[in-house]
């Protein structure tokens, strides 16, 4: 079978879409399929080009099997909504134009985020006639109304047209879970077009290891107890509850327990800005580092933080740093509110608060450093419910069991 994948984010670029995309389409490979990836030069979060690129009109290359194809892009920094429009939408255009020259597929998916991306597979299955999956993993335009990152009402009610005309064209829609299969429902979108397929970790990759000595001396983190923040540090992660919350560890005389804020977006250097003005000195800033190093992260942690802002939207979201953490045998404080939730309360794995609540955060992290039996048996609950339930190579099998049905169910007739 093979496969025409559309996205906008992909390897080298290690945010959560980039890596689900790649683990899947190479688990696609390795059961025998031929995958192609349409997607633009690696420029996420700040809108340049990583070192040994270029932002070519066109540019292919092999990864673990997967033929992608690099397409130019107008490139932009996750600030400013023109520039981003311009940069989703550009994509689109020359993805779209692009795949019309590769060799015809025999089925086509497209992710979100971003939006248009979903569009570029909608126009590619018009055009060709081809088969075409919808993979959802963001809901706009409620996200961008959620973060504030658009306002004008007019825009708003062009992209909520644009986004049900998109489901209405998906042939099927995959998506992450119970909630956004309830919030498509919503949206009119059929039952039976809807399948779900989890995230997951790769338990190649994502392993229990002890930590670094080498790299706990360079983030000044020996014999210090670590909650570490692995991930984007974008506009709905709601982080400035880790500066309230350092403030109040601060006065509390815990100067035992530290922040590590593993990655790059949109806010960090709002992040680094306040906690320079509050005078908190127990939050540690590593910036964007390679995804083969991400592991090596997890392990200097004692226990890893999930959050996002309090919004009723993110009830629906699952973050995929939990499943990473839990396959590495730490305990997990989640500040995220819905299915989530009630996922960490069923695995045992961990600790719910409440979203942007610092108090509950401190709170947490204390009983954790005092109660070392305590966290240990939250780590390995999330460890045993992980390798049980969300093995990234079983999900891509799944995924795959979907694709191969539609294809199989269009010769049939």
């Amino acid at each position: 079978m093979r496969i025409l994948f559309f996205t906008h984010y992909f390897p080298p670029e290690g945010n959560a879409p980039a890596s689900r995309t790649f683990e899947n389409c190479r688990h696609w490979v390795r059961a025998g399929c031929q995958v192609t990836v349409v997607t633009c030069a690696p420029n996420v979060p700040d809108g340049k080009v990583y070192e040994g690129y270029r932002n070519r009109l066109r540019h292919r290359e092999i990864m673990d099997g997967i033929e992608v194809i690099r397409v130019w892009t107008y490139l932009a920094s996750n600030k400013g909504t023109l520039p981003r429009i311009l940069n989703f939408v550009s994509y689109m255009v020359s993805a779209v134009f692009f795949a019309l020259f590769l060799k015809r597929p025999d089925i086509v998916v497209a992710t979100s985020p971003q939006f248009f991306c979903g569009w570029a597979g909608v126009w590619y299955h018009r055009l060709r006639g081809i088969p075409f999956v919808l993979e959802i993993r963001d809901l706009w335009p409620e996200t961008i109304i959620a973060i504030g990152a658009m306002r004008n009402r007019r825009l708003l009610r062009f992209v909520e047209w644009l986004e049900k005309r998109m489901y209405r064209a998906a042939d099927r829609i995959v998506t992450v879970g119970g909630g956004y299969r309830e919030k498509l429902l919503e949206r009119g979108v059929a039952d039976d077009k809807i399948d779900i397929v989890m995230n997951g970790a790769d338990l190649h990759l994502f392993t229990p290891r002890p930590a670094d000595p080498a790299l706990k001396r360079a983030y000044g983190l020996e014999n210090r107890f670590v909650c570490a923040y692995v991930g984007t540090l974008g506009l709905c992660s709601g982080l400035d509850v880790v500066h309230r919350a350092g403030a109040i560890l601060k006065r509390e005389g815990r100067g035992d327990i530290r922040f590590l804020l593993v990655g790059d977006g949109a806010v960090r250097e709002d992040l680094i800005a306040e906690a320079r003005s509050l005078g908190v000195d127990n939050v540690v800033f590593a910036g964007r580092q390679p995804k083969n190093t991400i592991p090596d992260f997890i392990a200097l942690a004692d226990v890893c933080l999930a959050h996002l802002q309090r919004n009723d939207l993110f009830k629906t979201v699952m973050p995929s740093k939990i499943f990473e953490a839990a396959a590495m045998r730490k305990p997990i404080v989640l500040g995220v509110e819905g299915f989530a939730a009630d996922l960490l309360q069923a695995a045992g794995g961990g600790v719910c608060i409440e979203p942007e609540n610092e108090v509950e955060l401190a709170r947490a992290l204390t009983r954790l450093a005092d109660e070392p039996a305590l966290a240990a048996q939250y780590g390995e609950n999330g460890y045993n419910y992980v390798n049980n339930h969300f093995d990234r190579r079983l999900l891509a099998e799944h995924y795959l069991g979907i694709l191969r049905r539609m294809v199989g169910g269009l010769r049939d007739t």
